[in-house]
């Protein structure tokens, strides 16, 4: 299974980053759950806000209404530019090596040879298994490397198997 069709070709934003002599095997977009936390805090401020408007509003205290309001304001704020941030954020694996990269302003892109990659695996919470994503987690023969968790990978134990299958290639042989 090619999880990047011939067709498709990273964004810009991932493509400056590829080698001439690299080809893109794999390119997915980290899981959307990675937005859970923000949506949790977003709809818990309005209820929040919600609560405290009605208590304000009986007691009369307008500017603590507009305090209450703009905090909420600033959570939703927030959440638009974690947004913004997970739509850049891509992992590629390429012919060549892994790549993460994330970040709307300071672009951050951590990298690891596939032929230092000593030893991978995945991991998955319980919710992950529920929502389908997972964490990978990347060694290298004695050094630390910039990439060596991913974490919110969609599909796993597909992409597992696809990199592994790159990392140990096997013969077609029939012994």
């Amino acid at each position: 299974m090619r999880l990047v069709t011939h067709g498709d070709s990273a964004p810009a934003s991932v493509n400056r980053y590829l080698l001439p002599q690299e080809h893109q095997v794999i390119m997915v977009r980290r899981h959307p759950a990675v937005l859970l936390r923000p949506v949790a805090e977003v709809f818990g401020g309005l209820i929040l806000a919600g609560l405290l408007s009605k208590w304000l509003g009986e007691s009369s205290g307008s500017q603590a209404l507009v305090i209450v309001w703009w905090a909420w304001l600033l959570l939703l704020i927030r959440f638009v530019w974690k947004v913004a941030e997970w739509s850049v954020d891509y992992f590629v694996v390429t012919s060549k090596r892994m790549l993460l990269t994330r970040g709307l302003i300071t672009r951050r892109v951590d990298m690891m040879p596939l032929g230092k990659v000593t030893d991978m695996s995945f991991q998955r919470s319980l919710l992950g298994r529920m929502l389908g994503y997972g964490e990978f987690v990347l060694e290298s023969a004695g050094q630390d490397q910039a990439l060596s968790t991913v974490p919110y990978i969609p599909y796993p134990e597909t992409l597992y198997l696809e990199v592994c299958q790159m990392l140990f290639p096997g013969s077609n042989d029939d012994d």
